[in-house]
C-alpha cells in the first residue's frame, strides 16, 4: 500500500522521538541500577521496551505504507540526578504527546484512519501510563522531600 508521503515523513518523525525517547530511558535505567535504585531502575527498563515497542509498531507502519523508515534517534541530554532524569523523561513524554496529537490530525487530514488510530492506542500509554507516573513521582519527592523518596526506591519491587 502506497501512504501520503506527509503521513510518511511524520511518522518517521515520531519514530525517531520513539528512538531517542527508548535511549533516554536506557541510560536512565543502567544508572538507577549504578545508583542502587533497583524500583527506578525496574520501572524505567519497562518504560524503555515500551518505548521500543511503540517504535516498532511505528516503523512497521511505516514499511507497510511503502516509505523509508529513518532510524537516526533525536538527540537528547541525559539527566545526572534522579530529579533530573525524571524531568527530563516527562519532557520527553510531553513532547511525544504533543507530536502524536498533531500526527493523528495529519492522519485524519489524508484519510489514514489506521495510522491515526495507531497512534491513538501510543497517545493512551503515553498519557495514562508513562506521563502519570512520571508527575506522580516528581510530586512525591517535592511532598516527601529527595532523601526520602530516594530511600524509597532502594531495593527491588519483587
Amino acid at each position: 500500500m502506497q501512504g501520503h508521503p506527509e503521513v510518511i515523513t511524520c511518522l518517521n518523525e515520531l519514530l525517531r522521538g520513539e528512538l531517542a525517547a527508548r535511549d533516554q530511558y536506557f541510560i536512565h535505567s543502567r544508572q538507577y541500577e549504578d545508583q542502587g535504585f533497583m524500583r527506578l531502575y525496574q520501572r524505567i527498563d519497562h518504560e524503555m521496551a515500551e518505548e521500543t515497542s511503540h517504535a516498532d509498531m511505528i516503523l512497521r507502519r511505516i514499511l507497510f505504507l511503502g516509505g523509508k523508515p529513518d532510524m537516526r534517534p533525536h538527540p537528547f541530554t541525559a539527566g545526572n540526578t534522579v530529579e533530573e532524569m525524571l524531568q527530563k523523561d516527562l519532557a520527553v513524554e510531553y513532547q511525544v504527546r504533543d507530536n502524536l496529537r498533531n500526527a493523528m490530525v495529519l492522519c485524519e487530514k489524508h484519510h489514514d484512519f489506521q495510522s491515526r488510530d495507531l497512534l491513538l492506542a501510543q497517545l493512551k500509554d503515553t498519557e495514562e501510563d508513562h506521563t502519570y507516573w512520571l508527575e506522580k513521582q516528581l510530586g512525591l519527592i517535592r511532598m516527601m522531600g529527595l532523601a526520602n523518596y530516594l530511600q524509597s526506591q532502594i531495593g527491588s519491587t519483587a
